[in-house]
Parts: structure tokens; C-alpha cells; sequence
């Protein structure tokens, strides 16, 4: 009986606490929360640093502590508590930053932090590769989803960036995560639609004439790069010479349903669908679109060679690549918060490795490995210094007037894992190249 009466007394005493203890966290959510929040400028907050420790945002950061352009490579991707930026680290971040908790309230000298994956070095070292040229550069390992490299230019110096309407057009974006016009890097999706509805011998068998200029079903006109033509080629061949007649040809055997089907399982917006959202550590990513309608006519042949109105991100394109290096149905998710301290210095949600469908088969994945290692064998294994899988685009935009150079791929190494894509805007000339970027990026991120 007395065990009992003590049992008694210590459960009560117990659900005594525990409504203390409640009464104690409503009283100060309601009483102090609001005041935190109208006065947030008066909550300090932590760093963002690098996979090394070094420093990528500093709410106290002045030129004359870290050098006047320290920042000037990751500005637009980790931002500032500015305000005037959004979509990027910070500010979609701004909780996993801030010494304020809402039992204890704020503490001065907090410790908040954000440790990320990316390599600020090799981050700085891409950013100077290139030069005078705008665009994007972004690396990844395929296998855990860290993100190693993220560029955008033209860029913002976020400690001294003046008046934001002077700034160059896109200084405030990450491009990687924005669309861009892919160009013959979309050929990589339209060659996994031919190999998930022919199958691989099917395409392997298929032979096609370009003389320059194809005419296709409905009378239009496919100009190829080459204006003398490539005569006859199969797959192995269309996909080194990233020939447009050969494609024109093997969209018009295809069934629009099934390469409708394939293009929304790789998470293509088409013909206005939905898209499943993409984000990475809540910085939203686009999803590609596109427009298919008729095998047989230009606009939705042209859009399968990444023309017309098919854009996708740069991130999405690289992602591709993790589950064709991988010869995986899945694509690995790519992340940049490795981990966070809270207020207190304890360490807080550590990243782990996700997957998502890929849209195609493993099958189909390693049959696309084969044609991009057979191309970056033979072009640019020897320039890159890497083995490497993959595809060269030239994107026209703005009507016509410039042209973008992209190069997408992956490095086939278990001991590099390595996927990436480079986007150099208005390279009509060709006097920047994206594969001597991936080149430098590669080493950067090696060292």
C-alpha cells in the first residue's frame, strides 16, 4: 500500500513538472516571440563556412577583415541577411542561423553555424576561369550528393554592392539553379526517351544520312553544325557529332505518348503539366519544360535537340549524370548543408544521402554511359585530363543573336566521383571552352 501511495505521489509530482514546464514555454513563446520577431535584427547570427572551415558568410564580415572580394564567388548562392536577395543559403536558412531560441530566449554569443559541402578554394579557383565570360559552373559528387562547386556569373560582392539597380543582369541569382536554354546537351534526355521505347539494339542498329540539311515530314528544314554533313552515322557517331538530322530522324520514329511519358518521369514540365518541386536545402531548383506535340515537326524536334522552348537547370542536368555514371534507375540528390551547430555549439542535422527516380531504367542508363564515355574517349578525355562521360550543347538564345556553350558529364572513377555542368554564355566565338573549365574545376576540387 505505501509503494502504491509512492507511486502516487511521484506521478503527480512527475505531470506537477511537466505542466510547469509547459505553462513556462507558452508564457515565453507568447510573451517573447513577438517581440524577436518585430526586433530580428537584434538576434545574432552565426556563420555559413565550408567544408574546410573556411568563412562564406560573415554577419560581421568587413573588407578590411577578409580582403574586399573574399566573398565575391559565392554571393549570389549563400547571399547575406540583407533582404534584397532570396533563393539562396541564408536566406532560406535564416532559422538554422539565428541565437534565438524560444525557452531561452537569445543568447549574445551563440553558435549557431552552417557547415556546407562546398570547397571554397576550388569554388574561387573556377570563378577566375572565367574571366571576362558569364555563366554557370556546377560539381557534385555523385555518389553522396555533396555539392562541391556551385559558380554564378556576373556575381555580387556582398560587402560592397551599392546600388542593386547598377548590379549586371543576374548578379543576384545562382544560375545553376535557373534555366538555361540546354541546347545538344538535351540530347541526352531525347537518346534515354529512344532507349526506354525502341530499346538499345534497336538504336544501336538505326542508321541515318546527314548531308547538312534534312528535310523532315512535314517539309521542314533541320540544319546540322557541319553545313557539309556527316553522311552516314549511327548513334556512337550522331552523338560525337551531336548531329541534328540524325535526331530529327529518331524523334520522328518515336511515339509522341511514350516520349511524353519519359520526359515527365525525368521530371520535365511538358506541355504544361506539373513538375515535382526540386529543392536544394530549400533553395528552389527548376525543373526542366518542355513543349512535344508532333514527332513530325520542327518545333518539337528542335525542342528534343534543346531548342525551341525547352529549358532546364543546369543542377538538373548534372543530376542526370550521377544515375548514368551510377547505371542507376536513381539520381542522387544533391545537398549543400553537411551540417549545423545550434545556439549552444551542438552539432545538428546531418546530411545524409537521398535518391529520387531517375525517369529511366538502369538499362537504359548504362547504355547511355556507354555512348558518353565512347564520345569523351575520343574528344576529350585527352584535353580534360580525366576519363570522362559527355555531352558537348551549343545553346542559341535570345533569338538568335548569342550563343551559350555547355558541356555535361561525369568522371568514371570510383575514387572521383565527379558529375558537372558548365554553361558559358554569349561564346559564339568559341574563344572560352567549357571543357578547359571542367578541366580547372576538376583539379581544383582534386587538390
Amino acid at each position: 500500500m505505501k509503494s502504491i501511495k509512492r507511486g502516487e505521489r511521484l506521478t503527480k509530482f512527475l505531470i506537477a513538472v511537466f505542466l510547469i514546464g509547459m505553462c513556462i514555454l507558452v508564457f515565453k513563446v507568447v510573451s517573447e516571440a513577438s517581440f524577436y520577431m518585430e526586433h530580428s535584427g537584434n538576434v545574432s547570427l552565426g556563420c555559413v563556412y565550408d567544408r574546410d572551415g573556411n568563412v562564406l558568410y560573415d554577419p560581421n564580415a568587413t573588407a578590411e577583415t577578409y580582403g574586399a572580394d573574399y566573398f565575391v564567388d559565392v554571393g549570389n548562392l549563400i547571399g547575406d541577411e540583407s533582404g534584397m536577395m532570396d533563393n539562396t543559403l541564408v536566406s532560406e536558412n535564416m532559422n538554422l542561423l539565428e541565437n534565438y531560441d524560444p525557452i531561452f530566449g537569445v543568447m549574445e554569443n551563440g553558435k549557431s553555424a552552417v557547415y556546407t559541402t562546398l570547397d571554397h578554394d576550388a569554388n574561387r579557383t573556377v570563378y577566375n576561369a572565367f574571366g571576362s565570360y558569364d555563366g554557370t559552373a556546377i560539381a557534385y559528387n555523385y555518389e553522396t550528393g555533396e555539392i562541391l562547386v556551385c559558380v554564378s556569373k556576373p556575381n555580387i560582392n556582398i560587402l560592397n554592392y551599392g546600388d542593386v539597380e547598377s548590379l549586371p543582369s543576374g548578379s543576384m541569382i545562382c544560375k545553376a539553379f535557373n534555366p538555361v536554354t540546354p541546347g545538344s546537351t538535351q540530347k541526352v534526355s531525347t537518346l534515354a526517351a529512344a532507349i526506354e521505347q525502341m530499346g538499345f539494339d534497336a538504336v544501336a542498329e538505326k542508321r541515318y544520312s546527314c548531308a547538312g540539311v534534312y528535310y523532315n515530314n512535314y517539309g521542314n528544314q533541320i540544319d546540322c553544325h557541319n553545313l557539309y554533313g556527316h553522311g552516314t552515322q549511327d548513334i556512337f557517331t550522331a552523338f560525337q557529332n551531336s548531329c541534328n538530322p540524325y535526331f530529327a530522324q529518331l524523334v520522328q520514329e518515336m511515339k509522341l505518348d511514350d516520349l511524353i511519358e519519359t520526359y515527365k518521369d525525368m521530371g520535365y514540365s511538358v506541355n504544361g503539366s506539373k513538375a515535382p518541386n526540386l529543392e536544394v536545402d530549400d533553395i528552389k531548383v527548376f525543373r526542366g519544360s518542355a513543349e512535344l506535340e508532333d514527332v513530325n515537326e520542327f518545333d518539337t524536334q528542335w525542342g528534343c535537340m534543346g531548342q525551341s522552348r525547352t529549358e532546364v537547370s543546369p543542377c538538373q542536368l548534372m543530376m542526370w549524370q550521377s544515375a548514368i555514371a551510377n547505371r542507376s534507375n536513381s539520381v542522387t540528390k544533391p545537398y549543400l548543408i553537411s551540417y549545423t551547430h545550434n545556439m549552444f555549439g551542438d552539432e545538428r542535422n546531418h546530411a545524409r544521402t537521398k535518391y529520387e527516380s531517375a525517369g529511366f531504367s538502369a538499362d537504359t542508363a548504362a547504355y547511355i554511359r556507354e555512348v558518353m564515355l565512347a564520345n569523351g574517349k575520343n574528344r576529350y578525355n585527352g584535353v580534360i585530363g580525366y576519363p570522362v562521360g559527355v555531352k558537348s550543347g551549343t545553346a542559341q538564345v535570345e533569338n538568335g543573336a548569342s550563343e551559350d556553350s555547355l558541356l555535361v558529364g561525369f568522371v568514371d572513377d570510383t575514387a572521383f566521383p565527379i558529375a558537372f555542368c558548365v554553361v558559358i554564355e554569349d561564346n559564339a566565338a568559341g574563344a572560352m571552352s567549357a571543357d578547359s573549365i571542367v578541366a580547372i574545376m576538376l583539379r581544383a576540387i582534386q587538390q
